[in-house]
């Protein structure tokens, strides 16, 4: 029997044992930071990762916070830009427990060491603060000419002057901006206006440089017109001056003008491969005739009444 006592006497030594050492020690991951509270109601905060001791059981308590980013979601909301526009904006939010140890006690006694009561009063300040998004024309917030991240600062800046102890908002974002159906009816009637005006401005601004082109055109072509017109004159008085000079030399030996005019249409007529049957009495087909009657000159001339002027015909000439 005593030894019985002794054992069950040494078990609940050990299992107090345990107890005491399990509530005297604690442990912080890389992630986390505690604040361990005495009795007396001193508290001072713990960073370093790792095994830690405490007071046991109720003469000390730890509370572990996330030192990580938290994320807050606004539900969607309906806000008028400075346009008139109505559209359905949520955002976020990116926030953590302050750095530095005050920061940390401030939260700690403001939220009672709960993030999910933080977290809720931080998505009511980003509820309002969503208003700012207001102060905006539509084509501010959407398009090339953005100004969304102007939009987001003025939220951000909303939500750190909600006066939040203890807490860094660190960043804030518009995650959907969204068109009620009457507002998208006016945005692109909106948008079909300005691109019919962009299209008339673009063909406005193609016809005049058509007409520019076309007038630059017409007088460049007058002008090449003149230019040709001119340059065929001269040639035509050059041209008709060595004719009147040919015309005059002609004149002075007719005769001589006339055979050579009879060589050149004997050599028309009788190009290439041809069989020609003509009467030989006849010119300038009289030049086959080797029985014509020649001129002073020695030319053969056709029958008479058609011997050039001048020429007389030698009757009996071989």
């Amino acid at each position: 029997m005593k030894n019985k006592a002794t054992l069950l006497v040494g078990f609940a030594a050990l299992l107090v044992g345990v107890l005491l050492l399990y509530s005297a020690t604690y442990t912080v991951r890389f992630n986390e930071f505690a604040i361990r509270t005495r009795i007396d109601g001193d508290s001072m905060v713990v960073r370093e990762a790792g095994l830690h001791f405490k007071l046991p059981f109720v003469f000390a308590s730890v509370v572990k916070f996330d030192k990580r980013l938290q994320l807050v979601e606004s539900p969607l909301k309906t806000v008028q830009t400075k346009d008139g526009q109505q559209l359905l904006v949520q955002a976020y939010l990116l926030w953590k427990v302050g750095d530095g140890d005050d920061k940390a006690l401030a939260f700690f006694t403001s939220y009672g060491g709960s993030l999910d009561q933080a977290s809720s009063q931080l998505k009511s300040a980003l509820d309002g603060a969503i208003s700012e998004v207001g102060g905006f024309r539509f084509d501010q917030l959407v398009g090339p000419e953005s100004r969304l991240a102007d939009a987001e600062a003025r939220i951000l800046a909303g939500v750190q002057g909600s006066g939040k102890v203890g807490i860094e908002s660190v960043r804030v974002g518009i995650s959907q901006v969204v068109l009620p159906p009457k507002t998208t009816i006016s945005v692109l009637s909106r948008m079909a206006e300005v691109q019919n005006t962009i299209a008339k401005l673009e063909e406005a601004r193609g016809s005049s440089e058509a007409a520019a082109i076309t007038s630059q055109a017409t007088s460049q072509a007058d002008l090449i017109r003149h230019f040709a017109e001119q340059w065929a004159a001269r040639i035509e008085a050059r041209g008709n001056e060595e004719a009147a000079a040919s015309y005059e030399e002609m004149k002075q030996h007719a005769d001589l003008a006339v055979f050579l005019s009879w060589l050149d249409a004997m050599k028309s007529g009788l190009r290439g491969s041809t069989t020609f049957v003509t009467d030989t009495t006849k010119a300038p087909f009289h030049l086959l005739n080797i029985d014509a009657q020649t001129g002073p000159t020695g030319i053969p001339l056709p029958p008479a009444g058609l011997a050039p002027q001048g020429e007389q015909v030698v009757k009996g000439a071989p």
